[in-house]
């Protein structure tokens, strides 16, 4: 179990029509695929039908994305940066589980103007912090977004973004396989309610 490959879902955070999310996401899934220590789901927001209320109960297509939230040992949030902040869709994303995202790691792929989406980052840190969810030192980010992809979808500084993107899978990986063994080891596990 120690060495099985990481359940990782990776969560398309904007919803906003027009959106650049789903270039950067797509050139990160093609990373995460390349290794063989982690499997890589996205979940694209805008495909789940996000409620505009925070709901009591949680309807059959909520449900099933708080139980894959649940299953997964770890998480990369792909998210812009709008107005020095992360997006409304993906607060609501991350409210609706709670307990499930516990003792887990996070990652991120950020994008935005010249900050790069850091600020939107900065702030989901203190969100996940609050979850009881270990976030990765080192992200991707992309500064000026747009024009940073050919039209191909790739970054014109592939080596760069490459090994960015590495690093924090790197990070990723150590963090997720330790957590997981301290989550199924009864004598290691510590339950924060």
């Amino acid at each position: 179990m120690i060495h099985d490959p990481l359940d990782v879902v990776v969560l398309l955070g904007s919803t906003r029509e027009g959106r650049f999310g789903p270039t950067v996401a797509r050139w990160f899934m093609t990373q995460a695929g390349t290794r063989d220590d982690i499997t890589a789901e996205l979940i694209d927001l805008a495909d789940i039908g996000l409620p505009a209320h925070h709901p009591s109960r949680h309807g059959d297509e909520i449900a099933r994305y708080v139980d894959r939230i649940d299953r997964a040992d770890a998480y990369v949030v792909v998210t812009p940066e709008y107005n020095h902040g992360y997006p409304a869709s993906l607060k609501m994303a991350i409210d609706l589980p709670h307990a499930e995202w516990r003792n887990k790691p996070v990652g991120f792929v950020s994008c935005g103007g010249m900050a790069g989406g850091l600020r939107a980052v900065e702030q989901l840190r203190l969100v996940f912090a609050e979850l009881h969810v270990v976030t990765m030192r080192d992200c991707v980010s992309f500064h000026l977004a747009g024009g940073r992809f050919d039209h191909n979808g790739d970054p014109y500084d592939a080596d760069g973004c490459n090994g960015a993107a590495a690093t924090m899978l790197d990070q990723l990986v150590w963090w997720g396989r330790a957590l997981r063994r301290a989550r199924h080891d009864p004598v290691e596990a510590c339950r924060v309610d």
